[in-house]
């Protein structure tokens, strides 16, 4: 009786995990088709891949597209139990983890860009040209590799060669052998949570106090940069929510599996894909400039399409049409009879005429 329903509760946790993978195939394939979108619409203008704040957003897209694509690539090969050597789970894992702080980085760079745009308006076109955005983004990137090249030094430095060769389902949580790895980790994640709340909420007390000291439309912009910031801040919160769940997921394990399940399950959609459609919100509906040129390439550019896909398709009917016209009326032989009467009524025409 024992084994049956372990054998029943086997099925329904299977069935569950089931149902849940293919809630989030439909939540990754909706995001990722809405970022290619954005993306797409990005290249379509020269102010936005000439403008910091938009270049940012574009940063913030191809990450995020990246990592619901890997992250959904790793749950696949989970449900599915698939095992690979552990030096190809490191190639494949490192990029993931370089790319989940990626984008709470960036987010915090777009926070202080929108501060030296309204806090010191005369030094924004040159603390924030094109030039001075590419830096940024690399020293993002750069930031972004310090957490994951210590986790992965401490991991070398532990591993056995032997482990390599082993096959295991790749996950993040491998490359945790011992307890201090897990401390070193979620000490640089506490710090970097740290610094970055520090940015926004002095970024937030600035913004707020140039928006009440402004007036006219300065005033209107200042607040709607303030209301911007506010996304931002809640966005990055849930993206450094994230850094806590591996401290909290390791916690419950020792408590309970299916518990685990559930609350990672929980993470990953509340803090993995959600703060992912936060930007197209933030962006893609709020800023007047991007959403008219998402209009314009979404809807208008495909009624043109259209338009002229119809054009030539009527276009192409007629011509057919008339063809199948002229070769019924030639049928039954009859083309030489019309053509002798079209020559007599053309002499008798003729006859007339002449005095």
């Amino acid at each position: 009786m024992a084994d049956n329903n372990s054998l029943v509760g086997g099925e329904v946790s299977r069935q569950q995990f089931t149902y849940r993978v293919i809630i989030a195939q439909i939540l990754v394939m909706i995001f990722l088709c809405i970022n290619f979108l954005l993306i797409v619409t990005f290249f379509q203008k020269e102010c936005f891949y000439t403008t910091a704040r938009y270049i940012l957003f574009a940063v913030t897209l191809l990450s995020d597209s990246l990592i619901l694509f890997m992250s959904d690539v790793l749950l696949l090969l989970t449900y599915f139990q698939f095992t690979m050597e552990l030096w190809l789970c490191i190639i494949v894992t490192v990029g993931i983890l370089v790319y989940f702080m990626v984008t709470p980085v960036t987010l915090t760079a777009m926070t202080l860009e929108r501060y030296v745009a309204i806090c010191m308006p005369l030094r924004h076109a040159v603390l924030c040209s094109t030039h001075s955005t590419m830096h940024c983004i690399l020293i993002i990137h750069g930031l972004s590799s310090v957490p994951y090249i210590v986790v992965l030094f401490t991991f070398f430095v532990s591993a056995s060669f032997s482990l390599y060769k082993q096959y295991k389902i790749c996950s993040v949580e491998i490359f945790i052998l011992h307890k201090w790895q897990a401390h070193i980790r979620s000490a640089i994640s506490q710090f970097y949570f740290f610094i970055m709340c520090i940015i926004i909420v002095l970024s937030y007390v600035k913004i707020m106090h140039a928006a009440k000291a402004a007036s006219g439309e300065n005033k209107k912009s200042s607040r709607k940069g303030l209301r911007t910031v506010i996304l931002h801040a809640f966005q990055l919160l849930l993206c450094l929510i994230q850094l806590w769940c591996p401290i909290i997921e390791a916690e419950i394990l020792k408590i309970n599996l299916i518990l685990f399940g559930n609350v990672r399950y929980f993470n990953y959609i509340a803090f993995i894909l959600a703060p992912r459609c936060l930007s197209p919100l933030i962006y893609g509906l709020r800023d007047e400039i991007f959403f008219q040129a998402l209009k314009n390439y979404a809807f208008f550019g495909a009624l043109k399409k259209n338009a002229t896909t119809q054009g030539v398709n009527k276009k192409d009917v007629e011509m057919a049409l008339g063809k199948w016209f002229t070769g019924a009326r030639d049928r039954g032989g009859e083309r030489a009879a019309r053509a002798r009467r079209e020559q007599e009524t053309k002499a008798r025409q003729d006859g007339t005429q002449t005095p």
